[in-house]
């Protein structure tokens, strides 16, 4: 018996990193899976990877690409009882440097994305009696750095947003929770590490890592074990919270 045996899943943002690693999780603990991701070549790679796996190529801040692979994942499976919203994205600048296309797409993708994957799931998953909505923020949702002022505010934002939607859904038996993260080992880190250090970026991983009390990066598979737990049925008590998953790294010295 897996932890997610009978249920029916989506992730948004699957094509690599956390999103990938929660897709194998579910799949290993028993779920039906499904997909949505915007990058064409990794939707393709997801398809071929992991049989049984229903793949969305699509945008989260799209009605009607939100819309659409929720109908595939239902029609696929015949319900959906939990959603990931893992799609996300960061674009670096100062403050008074960033443009408000940028400061548009983060917002669209951080924030508005995970909201609108909601609504459209959220009938869905009472229609089952229930269930799990897991979403994604960040640790620079409490400790930023220099030139993220778009990304921290958007996930500050899904931290707020987690609590509402919980109450909000309470009494539907639909849980929402919210996971921050510190540096894991994604394509979106290894953009970092060339970002603030680029004739280093392997010294910024490794100085990196060492910041974290437990002495490495975290891997995509801690933060999927973390999101596996939060879409079973052994959290059923657990809502409107947010789960850091750091390696102690946000804790005081």
């Amino acid at each position: 018996m897996g932890w997610l045996d009978g249920k029916r899943a989506l992730v948004a943002g699957a094509g690599s990193g956390i999103g990938r690693a929660v897709l194998e999780a579910f799949q290993e603990e028993g779920a039906k899976i499904a997909a949505m991701e915007l990058d064409n070549h990794k939707a393709e790679r997801v398809a071929v990877e992991l049989p049984g796996c229903v793949v969305s190529h699509g945008d989260a801040t799209a009605r009607t690409d939100a819309q659409a692979a929720v109908r595939k994942t239902v029609e696929a499976f015949g319900g959906l009882d939990v959603l990931v919203s893992n799609a996300g994205v960061v674009r670096y600048a100062a403050t008074d440097r960033l443009t408000e296309e940028d400061w548009n797409l983060q917002i669209d993708t951080n924030l508005k994305g995970p909201w609108l994957m909601a609504k459209y799931a959220i009938p869905r998953i009472r229609e089952r009696g229930g269930g799990a909505i897991v979403q994604t923020a960040s640790v620079q949702a409490y400790a930023s750095q220099k030139d993220v002022v778009a990304y921290t505010a958007s996930k500050g934002g899904v931290v707020a947003m987690t609590r509402t939607m919980a109450l909000d859904l309470a009494e539907d038996n639909i849980t929402v929770n919210c996971i921050v993260p510190g540096s894991v080992r994604t394509p979106m880190l290894q953009d970092a590490a060339e970002y603030w250090e680029p004739h280093d970026p392997a010294g910024a991983l490794e100085k990196w890592g060492k910041q974290h009390p437990i002495g490495r990066l975290i891997e995509p598979e801690d933060v999927a074990n973390l999101i596996l737990f939060l879409a079973s049925d052994l959290s059923s008590f657990v809502t409107g919270q947010t789960l850091v998953v750091d390696g102690g790294f946000s804790l005081p010295a």
